[in-house]
């Protein structure tokens, strides 16, 4: 990569750039064997893979419809693209055996409140030893932290309760698929702690988000919202 003039991103080891004359730069974004090259000129793009498949034995797929799941679309009259990845979660639902699943309108009851659960029937233990209760929930993670926004305070939930989930839990993971409705004060029955969440966008497109517990218990709802804000303002800085 050095000798193609490319710096690795203070942010992230998978993207690689350099400055081109004009101010704009080229970007190279690679995972393993998948690669995009956005720059603003086509003819830099072309450049780039002419001076990569001298290096490097490489097949040119044409514009970019795909990586790791997700799907990209394009409206070029009206200069949009889009990210999604209904292919993902469709392979997901029919995977996991809940492709039938009828839609709903929020990815988790208002009035669903979990707890860990200490003593479960025979029956129920069962029940749980065939649901793939880890592998749902990682693979709606991957979900959440590419496209689904929406999904991060449910997920957020599900996710507390990897080690011994029962059916009070398996039947809110089914839910995650719609809007996401935030949480109140001292939403977490367990621990007793609430909820910072926050969503940033720019150009009117989502662009960093985050559902988490809050580290310790606030004694008022005003302490929490406290928290919550300065979270917030240090990810805005």
């Amino acid at each position: 990569m050095k000798q193609l003039g490319y710096n690795r991103s203070l942010y992230d080891c998978c993207v690689y750039y350099n400055e081109v004359q004009g101010g704009s730069r080229n970007y190279l974004v690679l995972y393993v064997d998948d690669m995009l090259i956005p720059a603003k000129s086509k003819s830099n793009i072309e450049k780039l893979k002419t001076s990569l498949s001298v290096e490097f034995h490489m097949k040119d797929l044409g514009a970019a419809r795909k990586i790791l799941g997700v799907e990209i679309y394009r409206e070029r009259k009206k200069r949009k693209l889009f990210l999604s990845q209904e292919g993902y979660i469709k392979k997901m639902l029919s995977r996991f055996g809940i492709s039938s699943t009828k839609p709903i309108d929020t990815p988790m009851a208002s009035n669903c409140k979990l707890e860990m659960y200490s003593v479960q029937t025979e029956e129920e233990k069962e029940y749980m030893s065939r649901v793939p209760y880890a592998s749902v929930v990682g693979s709606l993670m991957y979900a959440m932290v590419c496209t689904r926004p929406n999904l991060a305070f449910t997920v957020s939930v599900v996710s507390r309760y990897m080690v011994n989930p029962g059916k009070e839990h398996w039947q809110p993971v089914k839910r995650i698929f719609k809007y996401l409705r935030d949480s109140d004060y001292v939403g977490d029955v367990d621990s007793r702690r609430s909820m910072t969440s926050y969503v940033f966008t720019l150009g009117g497109s989502v662009v960093s988000w985050k559902a988490t517990l809050q580290p310790t218990v606030t004694l008022s709802t005003t302490e929490a919202e406290y928290m919550a804000l300065i979270e917030a303002a240090k990810e805005g800085i």
